[in-house]
């Protein structure tokens, strides 16, 4: 496993029964600023959302995890957006109202492990939509040869620690002040993790 495979692999775009995941791309940009706005509350452990963030800093954003992903293979990110319907009609094919943003990072190709990033939209909370998606991309990256991905938390950051333990990762403890926060104040992160071979939560 190594970034050429991982860019071979990875599709532009694929579906769940809810949701589409899309690699990003510059043109999602207005869809991200309005969530970052919108959501901007429950953004305080999140370090790229800091800032203006207006339309041209939206695009930056999206064109630099771009361009990193198609020429370093250091991150992978799609955005997730629910599936359209119609009244009485079986989802589409369609994309619909922007979700989240999923990535994998810190790649070690040696171990065939990653990190797992996910910043949901606020309006969506509650709905599963996002854990569907994640669901579905941790199942991806261990059919394309991942072995190992985990989720590295804020201890203070509960909800994020609970929506990586819905998705199946274990606990495997807490780093004692192994990070600075977006304010730069050192904090303890929690470690969870899910290998290929662990089975899937219910």
């Amino acid at each position: 496993m190594d970034a050429q495979r991982l860019r071979e692999c990875s599709p532009e775009w694929f579906e769940t029964r809810r949701v589409r995941l899309e690699k990003i791309q510059e043109s999602h940009a207005s869809a991200l600023r309005e969530s970052v706005l919108r959501s901007m509350a429950d953004l305080q452990f999140v370090d790229w959302s800091r800032g203006r963030w207006d339309l041209a800093q939206a695009r930056r954003f999206c064109r630099s995890s771009r361009q990193t992903m198609e020429r370093e293979g250091r991150f992978l990110t799609y955005l997730v957006f629910e599936r359209q319907r119609r009244v009485g009609a079986p989802l589409l094919s369609a994309r619909g109202e922007y979700v989240g943003l999923l990535d994998l990072h810190e790649f070690d190709w040696a171990v065939a492990a990653c990190q797992l990033g996910y910043v949901g939209d606020s309006a969506y909370r509650g709905q599963g939509l996002m854990r569907e998606a994640a669901l579905a991309l941790v199942s991806q990256a261990f059919a394309w040869g991942l072995h190992r991905i985990e989720a590295w938390c804020d201890a203070r950051n509960e909800r994020s620690i609970r929506f990586a333990r819905g998705v199946g990762f274990q606990l495997e403890g807490r780093l004692r002040e192994a990070a600075r926060d977006p304010d730069g104040t050192l904090c303890d992160q929690v470690l969870l993790a899910r290998l290929a071979g662990d089975p899937l939560p219910p």
